[in-house]
């Protein structure tokens, strides 16, 4: 197969995670006979400083024009002011946007490996496999904003279609799993979160009947991410509230340098990236965690490439070297072992791929 990616390191460590993760890639298409064309191209921090735009012209083309987008982080202090025109976070926001992409699939898997990793005991994340399902270019991130001397406001808006596009989609992944959905929301409170919960309600009566769908409030799904992780399978909700949870739920796994993502639309691309921000206190000491990067990797040959047997080999692959004590610093700090350099997490997983 012959697929051209785009890549966008962006800024702080993600050249460094998105450099291991070409690799991985490079090894997969090595071992499974692909032709992977890698274009990279700039957004955020570097973007700004290279051109004045978060997002250039020439790197939303090049997105438009690939199979696929692997994003690295943005963001660091160098462009932290809060009064600033132009901020790098505008690059991701605008990404999304004019790709379409409105799903963002974050999955949750606890390796026993890292079992000691997590601030949580071991019996309460015995079994924790989860997707959150968020919700992307709606809701309060992306209403109308005002602001005067005395005060502040963001709209939060959200219209029928789509909240039925994104139920859809988590509903989808729903029955190919446990056939087990809970739909998060606040209806007890906000009008958009009730026309969130009416739609749900409805779309999984006439179409997803055989999916078993729940409701519950973003306040009571927070403790329970905590209390009783293993109990979710699919979660599905809106921009804010799963920007959030998700970031919860990455400390169920020890750290957030251990969870990808996948930003996905109505066609076979997507932008696929770790959770994790930029993280410019370790940038260029080679300890960055690289592992979410890499399994971002395997999401998008999965999501945008449909080669599954490929993704797997990925996944298997950083269970591996985990499973063999390669841990970065982030996971070696919580287990006691020895940390990992960040080219070393990278060759370990390269190394399990050829076996």
């Amino acid at each position: 197969m012959r697929a051209v990616i785009a890549v966008l390191p962006g800024d702080g460590i993600g050249p460094e995670v998105t450099a291991e993760a070409l690799k991985v890639l490079a090894a997969v298409a090595k071992r499974f006979g692909h032709d992977f064309v890698t274009r990279e191209a700039l957004i955020g921090g570097a973007a700004i400083d290279a051109t004045g735009t978060a997002l250039p012209d020439a790197t939303l083309e090049l997105a438009r024009s690939s199979d696929a987008v692997l994003l690295g982080a943005v963001g660091g202090p160098k462009w932290d002011d809060p009064r600033a025109k132009v901020r790098p976070e505008q690059g991701l926001l605008a990404i999304r946007k004019g790709l379409g992409l409105y799903a963002n699939l974050r999955p949750v898997a606890v390796n026993p490996r890292l079992l000691g990793a997590s601030t949580l005991r071991p019996e309460v994340l015995a079994g924790v496999d989860m997707i959150v399902v968020r919700e992307l270019t709606g809701g309060i991130y992306f209403g109308e904003k005002r602001r005067d001397a005395d005060s502040a406001s963001d709209l939060c808006v959200y219209s029928v279609g789509e909240v039925e596009r994104i139920v859809r989609v988590a509903a989808r992944l729903a029955r190919a799993r446990k056939k087990k959905l809970t739909s998060v929301d606040k209806a007890n409170v906000l009008e958009t979160s009730r026309l969130w919960r009416e739609v749900t309600t409805r779309v999984m009566k006439e179409e997803f009947a055989d999916v078993a769908v729940s409701n519950m409030l973003v306040d009571a799904c927070a403790m329970h991410l905590i209390r009783r992780p293993a109990d979710f399978d699919v979660i599905v909700t809106e921009n804010m509230f799963g920007d959030i949870l998700t970031d919860e739920a990455s400390m169920l796994v020890g750290s957030m340098g251990m969870l990808p993502s996948a930003s996905l639309g109505d066609g076979t691309r997507g932008l696929y990236e770790p959770i994790h921000g930029s993280a410019p206190d370790i940038a260029g000491k080679g300890i960055a965690n690289p592992y979410a990067t890499i399994l971002s990797v395997a999401l998008m040959l999965r999501h945008s490439l449909s080669l599954t047997a490929e993704a797997e080999a990925i996944e298997k692959a950083v269970d591996d070297a985990v499973a063999g004590g390669v841990l970065p610093g982030d996971l070696a700090s919580t287990t006691g072992a020895k940390p990992a350099g960040t080219v070393a997490a990278g060759d370990a997983v390269v190394r399990a791929l050829a076996h």
